[in-house]
């Protein structure tokens, strides 16, 4: 069941002057900057929003989505998302964090890392790699990662050309429960997410326009690997055999390139925090205890 009791927003400026909504669950324990998903939102984290989670997360809305106010010069690049990364850290008063990511989140946690090293205690990344994440997309399926790549630029501008005829649909029929159902018996999510959980995530996640969440996918093209040989920190990778946005292969593969990193691999798709938040938290407080102990 869902809980978002201890839920809380707080409006801050990023260095732009760009109004972006942050958020925190409010719990005590230790404290983690949570990375997000590309345009999604913290019912994407069941797990972490019940009172008894023991971890103190932070983090924010992508700009221009979950309430954030006018994006400066329709600014959305990896810069941009690095320094909202940083407003959120001083807004909530944390010098230093480990951090939590997911999917292009990933990305943005990496290149936070190599330009502002004391401010990352460690990375724990969730179905995501380290840059170039359209490459990845559609692995369990064997599309080469070039086909892959145009696949979803295209699918992007598609959805930014249209994306005003579509959005009075999203906004105004009832599509989450019908949504909801579909993912869960296609197995495009896995059918142990629990519905109601599933169906917050989706209302939240439609009240981006479809344009502008294809303004936002578009800049991740642009996001070029990160150069992995000199990381120092430590971290850990979790990847879903049956994701079909991120392939395990190349989570794995990025694992490997760092000395010291540790990979796990679960029978899950891309949403492995609303299909299996326990496991989430758990492998969590592993990384925290881990990190504690040097």
């Amino acid at each position: 069941m869902i809980s978002h009791e201890t839920l809380r927003y707080v409006d801050i400026d990023s260095q732009d002057g760009t109004r972006i909504r942050a958020w925190t669950n409010d719990v005590a324990g230790p404290s983690v900057l949570l990375s997000n998903g590309l345009g999604t939102n913290p019912f994407a984290w069941p797990g972490l929003l019940r009172e008894d989670c023991g971890v103190h997360v932070v983090s924010w809305n992508h700009r221009g989505t979950g309430g954030g106010g006018r994006v400066a010069k329709r600014r959305v690049n990896l810069d941009a998302f690095v320094e909202d990364a940083v407003a959120t850290l001083d807004a909530f008063g944390l010098e230093r964090a480990p951090v939590l990511a997911w999917s292009a989140g990933v990305t943005v946690a990496f290149e936070l890392a190599r330009r502002f090293p004391d401010r990352v205690e460690g990375i724990y990344a969730i179905a995501g790699v380290p840059g170039d994440t359209f490459s990845t997309t559609l692995a369990p399926l064997r599309v080469p990662p070039f086909i892959a790549r145009r696949m979803v630029v295209a699918l992007s501008h598609t959805a930014r050309r249209f994306g005003p005829l579509v959005e009075p649909l999203t906004r105004d029929l009832p599509v989450v429960p019908l949504a909801s159902r579909v993912l869960r018996r296609t197995r495009l999510i896995d059918p142990a997410a629990d519905l109601e959980e599933l169906q917050a995530l989706l209302h939240e996640f439609r009240t981006t326009h479809p344009r502008w969440y294809a303004h936002l996918a578009l800049s991740v093209k642009d996001h070029q690997r990160i150069s992995l040989s000199a990381i120092d920190y430590p971290v850990r990778f979790l990847a879903g055999r049956r994701d079909l946005l991120v392939g395990a292969r190349y989570v794995k593969t990025a694992a490997d390139r760092i000395a010291h990193a540790a990979y796990d691999e679960i029978n899950a798709t891309h949403f492995i925090g609303v299909e299996f938040p326990d496991y989430v938290t758990e492998s969590l407080h592993d990384f925290l205890a881990d990190l504690r102990r040097g």
